[in-house]
């Protein structure tokens, strides 16, 4: 394990784990891969700031022969990027610079085209935007002021704030131009400034893989064809193109049940931590969900107490929050046991079986908890 990575390792049974839950965690997972559902996976799983569980599993790449996947192995994070991109908008929250109830277009003022001029980023970091469809070309991921453009460009597909729907790709490219705008830098070089590095977490987790690293990455399968390409790696997508160790995402997730806090350093405040990990739309069904309600925080969303739920386990305490990334992968963090987690493959499998398996997972984890 790199000498950087910020949490001490402890027996699981010294943090409060029961044996018998993780051991079914562990043969349902060598299961999936002997049954060819996924090449690969890690999981790691923390508590009170001691790293207690991590294994990987299985094949990182499968041609043009097999890798195995080791401690060391970036997967592809999909849409659990979008949580890191949203972190570096909090740290600008906490140096003055930017306010969740701005308007975007106070910060990019061609944004306020199309209708959009009174959009804020309390909307577009909730999911309320108004432009779920919003995308950018491939021409962008190395040209940031054609992405700025492309942004701006983005069309009303319904009136802000009257609706809830998922903005798969959108709302954090929005996000990734208000940070640019605001710190006159890359969006990846304010992630890893402000948020991965001063936790002990940039060597863990990567928004845009540098060329010297690439080679730890896991490909990324699926039943159509996934760039795994290096243009890819480096682009750092700041909706989905993330890449990370499951105990660099753990860890991440240690430093929001601190409060803001990671060991010795103290990243961001209490309530700043407190408002973001707290559900802002209620019981209001997502229309890209299914109708379910996500309880959207903003950055995470919060388990609650319905029936229907995405990711974070069934039997999660309800003030349970994280995120997952496209049939892939999922992390949570439980403020009432001070337990984080993350599981991550390089399939991204189709529901029903998808959804299926990601309950059984974090039901287990739950579960073992003490």
């Amino acid at each position: 394990m790199p000498e950087s990575y910020p949490l001490p390792s402890a027996d699981p049974a010294s943090l409060g784990f029961a044996a018998t839950p993780l051991q079914h965690l562990d043969r349902l997972i060598r299961q999936h891969i002997e049954e060819g559902r996924y090449p690969g996976a890690q999981i790691a799983l923390a508590r009170h700031g001691k790293l207690a569980l991590f294994r990987s599993y299985g094949d990182a790449k499968t041609e043009p022969r097999n890798a195995p996947a080791t401690d060391d192995t970036l997967f592809l994070l999909f849409s659990q990027t979008k949580v890191l991109t949203s972190s570096a908008v909090w740290a600008l929250i906490e140096e003055g610079k930017l306010s969740f109830m701005d308007r975007i277009a106070d910060h990019l003022p061609e944004f306020a085209q199309r209708g959009k001029a009174e959009i804020t980023l309390h909307q577009v970091m909730t999911h309320q935007g108004g432009f779920p469809s919003g995308d950018v070309t491939k021409a962008t991921w190395a040209d940031h002021a054609r992405m700025r453009a492309e942004v701006c460009d983005f069309s009303l597909d319904w009136t802000p704030g009257t609706r809830l729907q998922y903005h798969p790709r959108a709302a954090h490219l929005t996000q990734a131009m208000v940070i640019e705008a605001v710190t006159g830098q890359d969006y990846r070089d304010v992630i890893r400034q402000k948020v991965l590095a001063p936790l002990g977490l940039a060597n863990e987790i990567f928004v845009g893989v540098p060329a010297s690293q690439q080679e730890r990455c896991a490909d990324t399968y699926a039943p159509e064809p996934r760039d795994n390409s290096p243009e890819f790696k480096a682009a750092g997508m700041p909706s989905g193109g993330g890449y990370a160790t499951a105990r660099g995402m753990a860890a991440f997730y240690q430093m929001l049940l601190g409060r803001g806090r990671l060991g010795n350093v103290r990243l961001l405040s209490p309530r700043l931590i407190a408002y973001v990990t707290r559900s802002h739309t209620g019981e209001r069904g997502d229309d890209a969900m299914g109708g379910i309600p996500m309880h959207r925080g903003l950055g995470p969303h919060v388990r609650g107490e319905s029936d229907r739920i995405r990711g974070l386990g069934t039997i999660g305490a309800p003030e349970t929050f994280g995120h997952g990334g496209a049939g892939t992968s999922y992390s949570c963090a439980d403020p009432t046991s001070g337990v984080s987690f993350t599981y991550i493959t390089n399939f991204m499998s189709p529901d029903p079986w998808h959804t299926a398996r990601l309950d059984r997972v974090a039901n287990l984890v739950h579960a073992a908890i003490d």
